[in-house]
């Protein structure tokens, strides 16, 4: 089970909770459960509020909600164990994941649209603010709010400006790292721009991200010189067996866009594309053939999932704003 597949399962257990009279009439069965990372510490891998925010609506307590959910959602495959924390937060334990084919499978068919919803949105608002990170950030939750369908049902974040003592960051720094630099940060932080948004070297997370892009085509390029493609057939665990890091930066990307999106946070997708990046860079050592190897499956496998990898960080940057580079 993927962490997007759980978010979908917990919906079900909900609609089977209301269908079978367990949540009182007056529960509704949300069209999304939002699903996002255990903070460190906590209980799980996974955690969800939805306990809480249907506890009034069915006439019962957090504890209750969270309780009969667990009931259900324990019974599930894929999922090792549910517990609760708190007033009613249910956190989830998954079983280890043998989907990397799936996942690779899936960001191939959807491409930039990865993680996005089945019915996405178009027709955003102008934006009109003229401070310029205000714009950029009303800019960046717009795309991930069509992107997840969801309509602008309040107003927008509040956002710190670009501070005087910066000046004109875009011609500092250039309109894509200025970008970055705006929306890397809490909207509601001041904004940070040191100088290392211009290095062009690994000290600098904007440059990793557009850099891992062009490695990702840089290996398919590399691999069609040495006469193979990418190829997302089954394959064992052992063609996995150093992608845990770059498959779970996959596979939780879809949450991460849907959680971005839902607290009107363009930061989260921002922090979420440097650990796939930093992934994708460690993984690309694997990937092609090296001396007298002849490409196998397994090497065409490695190379679907690093350019999976490569696609999902261009759809990243472009919902953010920042233009895709084809060599840095």
């Amino acid at each position: 089970m993927t962490p997007a597949d759980l978010s979908r399962t917990v919906v079900r257990a909900v609609r089977c909770a209301v269908e079978g009279g367990e949540l009182g009439p007056g529960a509704a069965v949300p069209e999304r459960v939002v699903v996002e990372r255990t903070r460190p510490g906590g209980v799980g891998e996974y955690a969800s509020p939805v306990a809480l925010q249907l506890a009034k609506a069915s006439g019962r307590t957090p504890a209750e909600v969270a309780g009969l959910l667990a009931r259900r959602l324990g019974a599930v495959a894929g999922i090792r164990r549910v517990d609760i924390t708190g007033p009613g937060f249910l956190n989830f334990s998954l079983e280890a994941g043998g989907d990397a084919d799936d996942v690779v499978r899936l960001v191939r068919e959807r491409g930039a649209e990865y993680g996005f919803a089945d019915r996405p949105v178009t027709g955003a608002e102008p934006i009109t603010d003229q401070e310029p990170r205000a714009r950029a950030v009303r800019e960046a939750v717009g795309r991930l709010l069509a992107a997840q369908g969801m309509p602008e049902a309040s107003g927008p974040p509040r956002v710190a400006p670009v501070a005087r003592a910066d000046g004109d960051v875009v011609r500092r720094f250039g309109a894509d790292a200025a970008r970055w630099g705006m929306l890397a940060t809490d909207p509601a932080q001041p904004p940070h721009f040191g100088a290392v948004l211009s290095v062009q070297g690994e000290a600098s997370e904007f440059w990793r991200v557009r850099y891992a892009v062009s490695r990702a085509r840089a290996l398919v390029r590399g691999a069609r010189q040495l006469g193979f493609e990418p190829a997302d057939t089954d394959t064992d665990t052992d063609t996995y067996v150093d992608a845990t890091p770059l498959l779970g930066a996959l596979r939780e990307y879809p949450l991460v866009l849907e959680a971005a999106a839902h607290h009107r946070a363009p930061e989260r997708l921002a922090r979420h594309l440097v650990v796939l990046a930093d992934a994708l860079l460690d993984f690309q050592y694997d990937v092609l053939p090296k001396g007298d190897e002849k490409p196998s499956a397994a090497h065409r496998a490695r190379l679907a999932l690093a350019e999976a990898a490569g696609t999902v960080l261009a759809g990243g940057l472009t919902l953010l704003g920042i233009g895709v580079p084809e060599v840095v």
